[in-house]
């Protein structure tokens, strides 16, 4: 699922799983790799539409920090 409150964290990593605490500490002894986690999607254009979808909300976000401290040095 595509990030609905855009938040930097969810935009930047967003094919990668976030692990929690005893996951993190369980991949200290996974020398196979077997801990390996991705965020899936059925197919790979949904995949893709996904990762470019997030990507433009960064960009969007990016451009409205930038117009408001703009706006606020114009002040």
């Amino acid at each position: 699922m595509v990030p609905t409150i855009l938040d930097r964290n969810d935009m930047s990593d967003y094919l990668f799983a976030q692990p929690s605490f005893l996951t993190g500490m369980g991949r200290v002894l996974d020398l196979g790799g077997v801990f390996d986690d991705y965020n899936t999607s059925e197919t790979e254009a949904e995949a893709e539409s996904k990762a470019m979808l997030s990507d433009w909300a960064a960009v969007g976000q990016d451009l409205a920090e930038a117009m408001g401290a703009v706006s606020e040095r114009a002040q």
